[in-house]
């Protein structure tokens, strides 16, 4: 089974290895019809260091890195 790949902004990289990540999706709304915009933060593994804030990143689903980190940064 392929691992989910999810595209969203970088929200934080204060912690040490880890970015938070907001991931954005947008659907219909069953009753109104509407176009409808959630967001999801997500926390991933990043070993180097390298994203900084407003970044746009791809996350990859992951084994359980911590408690909160199932996800690894693939591409900035």
């Amino acid at each position: 089974m392929p691992k989910r790949i999810l595209q969203g902004t970088v929200v934080s990289s204060a912690n040490d290895k880890t970015v938070t990540v907001n991931v954005e999706r947008r659907f219909t709304h069953p009753l109104l019809k509407k176009t409808v915009r959630r967001t999801k933060k997500y926390r991933a593994h990043d070993s180097d260091n390298k994203c900084q804030v407003g970044d746009i990143v791809s996350i990859e689903e992951c084994a359980p890195i911590s408690k909160n980190k199932r996800w690894t940064v693939v591409a900035e």
